[in-house]
């Protein structure tokens, strides 16, 4: 059976995977889509306000 070090190691190791796991979950799940419709609603802003945005910096 485990000795007393083995079984810490185990449940660390447990441990960072599940974090790891729940991490990747929320990341695919919830940030990265925020950032990617972030990111277009502002490429199409800018889009839409091209010439004033041009203007404005002439």
């Amino acid at each position: 059976m485990f000795e007393f070090d083995q079984y810490l190691g185990f449940i660390s190791f447990l441990t960072i995977l599940t974090i790891g796991f729940w991490l990747m979950i929320f990341l695919l799940t919830f940030v990265i889509p925020y950032w990617l419709v972030g990111a277009l609603i502002e490429y199409f802003k800018y889009g839409r306000n091209k010439e004033a945005v041009d203007q404005l910096k002439k």
